[in-house]
C-alpha cells in the first residue's frame, strides 16, 4: 500500500511541475522554473520508490494516465483549454485503461 502512496506523491509532484511549465514562460521566470525542477526531481524520486513493489509498466501506466487526466482537467478549469468531444473520449479511455490495469490485471501489485 505504501507503494501506491509513493505513486500518488509522484503523480502530484509531476502535475505541479507540469502546470508550472506554463507559468515559467519558457524558463524565463525563476520562481516557476524552480518549481518545475523541484517537482520533477520529487516525482522521479517517488516513482523510483514505487518501482520497488509495483512493476514498471503498471507504475508508468498509472503515473502517466492519471497525470494526463489531471493535467487535462486542470487545463480546462484553470486555462480554459476545453477538449473537444473526441479528446474527452480519448481521455476517458485512458482513465478506463488505468482502472483495468489496476483492478483486473494480474501484473499490478495488490
Amino acid at each position: 500500500m505504501q507503494s501506491y502512496l509513493f505513486l500518488g506523491i509522484a503523480i502530484f509532484a509531476e502535475t505541479i511541475a507540469t502546470l508550472s511549465l506554463k507559468a515559467s514562460n519558457g524558463f524565463t521566470r525563476l520562481g516557476p522554473s524552480l518549481v518545475v525542477a523541484v517537482g520533477y526531481v520529487t516525482a522521479f524520486y517517488f516513482l523510483s520508490l514505487t518501482l520497488r513493489a509495483i512493476p514498471i509498466g503498471v507504475a508508468y501506466a498509472v503515473w502517466s494516465g492519471i497525470g494526463i487526466v489531471l493535467i487535462s482537467a486542470i487545463g480546462w478549469a484553470v486555462f480554459g483549454q476545453k477538449p473537444d468531444a473526441w479528446g474527452t473520449v480519448g481521455i476517458g479511455f485512458i482513465l478506463v485503461g488505468v482502472m483495468i490495469v489496476n483492478l483486473m490485471s494480474r501484473t499490478s501489485a495488490h
